[in-house]
């Protein structure tokens, strides 16, 4: 029987946390063929994005991938990232939360295909999408660093942002 990662049941944990405590939940992203998030928004190929409740539409956090609906420069779009891209997850008021480690290629990853392509939703059909966007704003903190940080111990470790 394959392993079970823990990392899903994590980002489920903080994410509830941050929710508890009043906090805002933001997620740091790997983008690769298996993500589906608006590319005009990544930046050096790792996107952060809002998760809240007020921010997404249809919030899906399952074992295997992260799906939701979000706005974007107010045009609706349907979002779908693998949980082994996510590398942080933190409240953005504290920079408190959790790092992972960065997807490593693998060959059973390389030879599955990635997820059919999501179109867009049309501004007019939003489907009770929120008009906050996922975009996070200028001052958000940044995601903590992922293992393999220069602290080199090969531990996930999280650095204060204030």
């Amino acid at each position: 029987m394959p392993e079970l990662s823990t990392r899903p049941y994590l980002l489920r944990a903080i994410f509830e946390w941050c929710n508890d405590s009043g906090f805002t939940p933001y997620i740091s992203v790997v983008v690769d063929g298996y993500t589906r998030v608006p590319p005009q928004f990544v930046r050096n190929g790792q996107i952060v994005l809002n998760i809240s409740h007020g921010a997404t539409s249809g919030l899906m956090m399952g074992n295997d991938a992260i799906s939701f609906k979000a706005r974007f420069g107010g045009v609706s779009r349907d979002i779908y990232i693998p949980v082994e891209n996510v590398v942080a997850i933190y409240a953005s008021e504290n920079g408190e939360g959790m790092a992972f480690e960065a997807p490593q290629p693998d060959a059973r990853r390389a030879e599955a295909s990635p997820p059919p392509v999501l179109r867009p939703v049309s501004s007019t059909d939003d489907e009770g999408a929120t008009a906050s966007s996922s975009e996070p704003p200028d001052d958000a903190p940044e995601p903590p660093e992922p293992s393999g940080s220069p602290r080199g111990n090969g531990r996930p470790s999280l650095t204060r942002v204030k």
